[in-house]
């Protein structure tokens, strides 16, 4: 029986596929301008501008698609590697280790009520994290901020007894089925209503209804997937390499717990302060939720939290205490991008500063720190080429300028075609685009200036075009090898692509359909906002 092929050689395999379509389809573009969509430039397409242009047919330029590449993907591969390196420092102190056994035996003890007993307290816990990370996707389309959660809730799903693949699903799947099927998202629905010039955030309620039924899909199909691998973990296909994260020793009974010293309550106080300071100059934090702005003391009341908790955390053990700094890196990490627009540089840095700060706190000398570091980016560097690969595909793409054909060709193909084909064509087309360019953002601007357009001409709600794209970009961003943000949650938690894609297909393609049943009732029936 043959293997199925490497991350690399699938890589690899679609460059070169691409680079032949560059001999076959003729060169074109569009011209761009650029406009203001709620505060910020973006660049859209003129839709009556296209012009074929001469072929730039791609040969020996795919060596050189590999450099820019990693040049296109450098911030997703820096961070990964931080990200690596500072949990390497986390995980050897053991701290989430414990924290695990102790959320597990937390959990078990809620069988002892009735109710959770009937339904299943695992099942429970289960299906809130995914909630939550749908809602993070659904609200401020969370997606690379999910690798960071990767290397906890991975060992926390082996621990329950379940496998790796379920411990991406209550992360990365739940945002990315949340980003799919989301009400408020800016960098989706923000951006393509407004090109479309349509009321921001209009049309929430059918989207909401649209969140729910997918969501109820997603976390049925996760669980089904969950109590099968509990009852036989052979039927796993991640079985033998999760042994890699079992090795890690989650269930080392003899781990002690360290005392505090002068040290650890001086590194509290210090942080306190700095945590105080913060909150004077950045006493209000405005976050946007929709249409709505609202001012709160956020990062005061954080502070508050740690400080209290800190107190009795630090009485019990050190680690415990680490824990607490990692939930609290969480808590900043979400008022960071809701509040002040932090991206990956500065996401990078708050998990650097986590990681600097654990080893003080565990009192790593200067030189174990670097050690542990630079063994969790080495631990890590496989999920960075990938990311780095698979940004050779764009870079082939653009060089070769065919997107923009591309784009015209299927914009000439609806020409003549009547509402219920055309808005399945374009369906059909944005998930299909959405493998040769997985960034929503870069989509909405490519796209919705033609496809809004277009839907004017046969009489179809932009606000549907827009549901279409919506849709279109967020499935598949779970399945593309395009997508650096899946190979890093891949990599992170060492699930091989091949394996990935054999059990996620599936609920693809139940998706993709469902998808499909959803855009028919805004065609047929008015509902508010289409």
């Amino acid at each position: 029986m043959k293997k199925f092929p490497h991350t690399y050689v699938i890589v690899f395999a679609i460059i070169v596929f691409v680079a032949i379509l560059t001999w076959i389809i003729p060169g074109g573009e569009f011209e761009r301008k650029t406009i203001v969509v709620s505060g910020h430039e973006r660049t859209v397409i003129d839709a009556q501008s296209f012009k074929y242009t001469k072929n730039n047919p791609q040969t020996v330029e795919i060596l050189s698609a590999f450099y820019q590449g990693f040049v296109n993907q450098a911030s997703i591969i820096i961070f990964i590697l931080i990200i690596g390196g500072t949990f390497w420092i986390i995980n050897t102190t053991k701290s989430i280790d414990l924290g695990i056994k102790s959320i597990i035996q937390h959990i078990r003890k809620l069988d002892n009520i009735r109710l959770v007993k009937s339904i299943g307290s695992e099942q429970i816990i289960l299906s809130f994290v995914m909630i939550i990370f749908s809602l993070f996707g659904a609200v401020f389309g969370m997606s690379e901020e999910t690798i960071a959660f990767i290397v906890i809730f991975v060992p926390l799903a082996i621990s329950m007894g379940y496998d790796s693949i379920v411990g991406v699903s209550i992360t990365y799947l739940a945002a990315h089925v949340g980003f799919a099927s989301a009400m408020l998202n800016p960098f989706t629905i923000g951006i393509a209503q407004g090109i479309s010039q349509i009321p921001l955030f209009s049309g929430l309620e059918y989207r909401f209804f649209c969140w729910l039924v997918i969501n109820i899909i997603a976390i049925a199909f996760v669980l089904f997937y969950a109590r099968k691998v509990k009852k036989n973990p052979n039927i796993s296909p991640m079985a033998t390499l999760d042994n890699i994260w079992k090795n890690y020793s989650i269930n080392n009974e003899s781990e002690t717990l360290i005392k505090p010293t002068r040290k650890h309550w001086f590194i509290l106080a210090l942080l306190s302060i700095i945590g105080i300071l913060f909150s004077l100059k950045y006493y209000n934090t405005t976050i946007a939720i929709g249409k709505s702005m609202i001012s709160l003391p956020i990062i005061l009341v954080i502070t508050i939290f740690f400080i209290i908790t800190s107190i009795f955390i630090l009485r019990k053990s050190v680690q415990y205490f680490i824990l607490n700094l990692l939930l609290t890196t969480i808590f900043v990490l979400i008022v960071g991008v809701l509040g002040y627009e932090w991206y990956i540089k500065e996401l990078a840095a708050l998990f650097l500063a986590l990681g600097l700060i654990t080893a003080w706190v565990y009192g790593f000398s200067a030189n174990e720190t670097v050690k542990h570091f630079i063994e969790g980016a080495k631990d890590i560097l496989s999920a960075a080429l990938v990311v780095g690969l698979a940004g050779g595909i764009i870079v082939v793409l653009n060089d070769g300028k065919i997107i923009d054909t591309i784009l015209y060709y299927v914009s000439k193909s609806l020409d003549n075609s009547g509402k219920f084909v055309s808005v399945s064509m374009m369906y059909l087309f944005q998930n299909g685009l959405n493998i040769i360019i997985p960034s929503g953002s870069a989509k909405a601007a490519l796209t919705m200036p033609i496809m809004s357009q277009f839907s004017d001409l046969i009489g179809i709600s932009r606000q549907l075009t827009v549901l279409a794209f919506q849709f279109g970009d967020g499935f598949t961003n779970m399945i593309t090898p395009t997508s650096g943000v899946l190979l890093g949650a891949l990599s992170m938690a060492k699930i091989p692509y091949s394996i990935w894609f054999r059990w996620i297909l599936p609920f693809i393609l139940i998706l993709i359909l469902i998808g499909w049943l959803l855009l028919l009732p805004p065609l047929y029936w008015h509902f508010n906002g289409f």
